[in-house]
């Protein structure tokens, strides 16, 4: 569906997310002439509040939230606003959402971010007021699902009342800056896309590290944990961008095509090729922290570290190991792709006493954005002594490259994409469900083992089975 739409409902309005992400994002597009001019805000919760009141409260959240340059014209974006309780578990509260929210057929786009058990009834309660036409498309903030069967579940009791043009399933990595210019890096260049392939590349690597534990997220984290938290979402949409074969064009179903073919491609793991982990006390920044059982307040078997080898079974793949990890109270926060490639078949410097090393790739996505490529060059000198060969790193730092322009919250991209009616870079019901697959399946082994996480004291990089799930194969994480 490629209408505008002129009014946004944005459940969960009084929600963390809301605070921190959905309201500075949709003030800073509205500060950059973004929105369109007609374009109405409705926020929703269970919470009692009057326009005012959350006008009041969005103002609060923007001045926390969003950098002081980017609020120009935030007195036209609060006039945006406009408020209404509900308590998706009644019936009645859905007539009068309606009724504020007005006519749909300019085109409505809605934004959820609910408790997965409210998903039903809130698209029913949707549906029989009118507000699930087909002027009407859908966000979807996750967790969708907690495994392959409670997925479909939701995705049914969505498509009960949305069908699948209209569904948009956020991950919010897909709009971070960098994660998109993979696509660039990948086939806007021609010097990269002979070689990315298992003849040039040795192996892949993927982190996504957190310093923080807990913090708010108590409830959420330890019924989930990190292989459900952050692999079945985050890291295994990376890993299709990083392995996708080039689409034929640039839209949604080009894409999301390829990325379905590598998440289906996934070998099944091996119990050998993961390792859980659960942090233990230690220090982060030189600050003595708890472990995960103190700070939870009792004993736990939620793996806050995953190390995973992945295999990618097709014919440009065949062979590359995709090595995943991602934990918190790690050492460093960082977010990261490493595309490590093969040696020189033959090197001329050896007889004079050079080495070389394998050309490697690292595409930065948090903290800083940023892509490096090592290249050997030769050290300044005569060479009377032999020749001196060493890794130069050639860096892009994406933020120096492009001056001039805001470093944008993810969420900018999605929300104005959602309002636009552009499915790019969101997830599709079949990328969603292969995923569950393969992350069920390792759930399974890893529940028939009954062995609990490996512990790590935080401020390390993860239990040492982790080291040594890539050493046997002759490889170091990059640290």
């Amino acid at each position: 569906m490629t209408f505008t739409a002129n009014r946004l409902l944005l459940f969960g309005a009084t929600g963390d997310l809301s605070q921190r992400m959905l309201l500075p994002s949709l003030c800073a597009l509205d500060a950059d002439d973004l929105l369109g001019a007609d374009l109405k805000i409705i926020g929703t919760a269970r919470t009692e509040m009057s326009d005012g009141d959350f006008r009041n409260f969005a103002r609060e959240a923007l001045e926390k939230y969003l950098p002081r340059d980017r609020r120009g014209g935030m007195a036209d974006f609060l006039n945006r606003l406009t408020y209404q309780s509900l308590d998706a578990l009644t019936e009645e509260g859905y007539r009068e959402l309606a009724d504020k929210v007005g006519d749909p057929s300019g085109g409505l786009a809605i934004f959820l971010s609910t408790a997965p058990s409210l998903f039903e009834p809130t698209i029913a309660g949707l549906d029989k007021v009118g507000l699930a036409s087909e002027n009407v498309r859908i966000g979807l903030e996750k967790p969708l699902g907690t495994d392959l069967a409670s997925s479909q579940e939701i995705n049914d009791a969505v498509a009960s009342a949305f069908d699948e043009s209209r569904i948009y399933r956020i991950d919010h990595y897909l709009g971070k800056e960098t994660v998109q210019n993979l696509l660039a890096l990948r086939f806007a260049n021609i010097m990269l896309e002979p070689v990315w392939n298992s003849n040039y590349v040795e192996h892949v690597q993927i982190t996504v590290a957190e310093t923080v534990g807990l913090e708010s997220r108590v409830a959420y984290y330890d019924d989930s944990g990190a292989l459900r938290d952050m692999v079945q979402n985050h890291m295994l949409q990376l890993l299709a961008l990083v392995a996708m074969e080039p689409p034929t064009s640039f839209d949604a179903t080009a894409i999301r095509d390829e990325k379905v073919k590598v998440l289906r491609a996934l070998r099944s793991v091996d119990a050998a090729d993961t390792v859980r982990g659960q942090y233990r006390a230690g220090a982060i920044d030189g600050k003595s922290v708890p472990g995960y059982d103190e700070e939870l307040g009792k004993d736990s078997d939620t793996e806050t570290f995953v190390a995973i080898k992945a295999h990618v079974d097709n014919w440009r793949w065949k062979g590359v190991p995709f090595y995943m990890r991602t934990g918190k109270r790690l050492p460093e926060r960082t977010t990261e792709i490493v595309v490590q490639f093969r040696g020189i078949p033959h090197s001329i410097f050896e007889e004079r006493g050079a080495h070389t090393k394998p050309n490697q790739l690292v595409i930065g996505i948090q903290p800083q954005e940023n892509i490096q490529l090592s290249m050997m060059a030769k050290m300044p000198g005569l060479d009377r002594e032999g020749i001196r060969l060493r890794s130069v790193p050639l860096d892009i730092a994406m933020p120096d490259a492009f001056t001039g322009t805001h470093r944008r919250i993810a969420y900018e991209r999605l929300l104005l994409d959602l309002i636009e009616g552009d499915q790019t870079l969101f997830v599709r019901r079949d990328e969603i469900e292969a995923q569950w697959e393969w992350i069920d399946a390792i759930r399974e082994q890893w529940k028939g083992e009954g062995a609990k996480p490996k512990p790590y004291s935080a401020g390390s990089w993860g239990p040492s089975a982790a080291i040594a799930l890539t050493e046997r194969n002759g490889v170091s994480w990059h640290e």
